[in-house]
């Protein structure tokens, strides 16, 4: 199987890149344009059998704890729309878009490929956001209209791209912090990277 990792930054998969990786490896950059361009050019390139995204995420409320690592199973744009009168419409709410229009199912970026119930990481929901906040009103706002569990910059970029060029992918999260939560003292970023990458070396592994 050939298999692409690919990572924001290289930070958050350092030892794997340290490690003199056996599969092909890309770093995107920040931000849900950097993601979308360069993943779509390395694509042109070879013929993938499997695409990872790995790296940290911050967690909500209700989902895992620092230092636990998921998949996640379906994906939103959680930004993309209008904030007003303390309320978030997005673009589906709004009409601007047709929620079920492929790749969309009911406004989410779902990865229902047989491959994400063959690890033994749970699945969860995700949403991605163009900018992190510390305000405790829109950090609940995404948590509450999603129920969502983990957020990212990247990861909904990520699902909207494979699931358009139709290559099995799946998003590897370790937690490294709490959604909206600023203080640096308070994230456990070591931690998480060496758990993120210790299960990302176990899966290339369990696919291989």
């Amino acid at each position: 199987m050939q298999i692409l990792v690919i990572s924001a930054t290289a930070l958050e998969i350092a030892p794997f890149l340290t490690g003199k990786p056996t599969v092909e490896h890309l770093i995107t950059g920040v931000g849900a344009a950097a993601c979308v361009y360069h993943l779509q050019k390395k694509l042109q390139t070879a013929p993938f059998d499997l695409v990872i995204q790995a790296g940290v995420a911050g967690s909500f409320a209700n989902g895992p704890a620092l230092g636990e690592t998921v998949l996640v199973h379906k994906e939103v744009f959680a930004d993309m729309g209008v904030f007003e009168k303390g309320n978030f419409n997005s673009v589906f709410d709004l009409t601007l878009a047709d929620m079920n229009e492929f790749p969309y199912t009911q406004g989410w970026l779902v990865n229902d490929h047989p491959l994400l119930g063959e690890y033994h990481l749970p699945a969860v929901k995700g949403v991605s956001v163009n900018g992190l906040s510390d305000d405790a009103n829109t950090t609940a706002l995404f948590g509450k209209k999603y129920g969502a569990e983990v957020e990212s910059m990247e990861g909904a970029a990520f699902h909207y791209t494979c699931l358009q060029e139709k290559i099995p992918f799946l998003q590897l999260r370790t937690v490294s912090n709490v959604v909206g939560e600023r203080d640096k003292s308070k994230w456990n970023m070591k931690e998480a990277i060496e758990n993120l990458n210790n299960e990302l070396h176990a899966l290339i592994a369990h696919f291989q």
